[in-house]
């Protein structure tokens, strides 16, 4: 069985910033459970463009406000708590967090290695 609280992975390696967003990594492909859970944080204001091309996510938000949207269909979505977004096609989209802090539950499948980084076109890479 594995317990972690959010407070174990503060200020740690599975604690991961960038520009507009923070992710602490709470399950990595190291703990051997296949997916990833992360608690992340877009900050206030921030607007993030994104896509999964080698994993799939869903995003289930926690705490604030704010919205996604899809780029195939131009369709903007509202989040706010108990709002879930699953980008089950692997989709181009863009998350803004409006009015303050958006917190979301986030599960990438497959698991992520906790070191990746978004590249130019907002993915990540691929597993080795």
């Amino acid at each position: 069985m594995i317990v972690t609280k959010l407070t174990d992975i503060l200020n740690t390696d599975r604690d991961i910033s960038g520009p507009g967003w923070s992710s602490r990594r709470l399950l990595l492909a190291q703990d051997g459970t296949g997916f990833t859970i992360t608690d992340t944080l877009i900050k206030a204001g921030a607007s993030l463009t994104l896509e999964y091309k080698h994993h799939v996510e869903a995003c289930y938000c926690i705490h604030g406000q704010g919205d996604v949207t899809a780029h195939a269909d131009g369709i903007t979505h509202p989040i706010e708590p108990y709002t879930l977004y699953a980008l089950d096609k692997n989709d181009r989209h863009t998350v803004r967090a409006l009015g303050g802090d958006l917190r979301l539950v986030c599960v990438f499948n497959p698991a992520l290695s906790g070191q990746e980084v978004h590249r130019a076109d907002g993915s990540y890479a691929p597993e080795e």
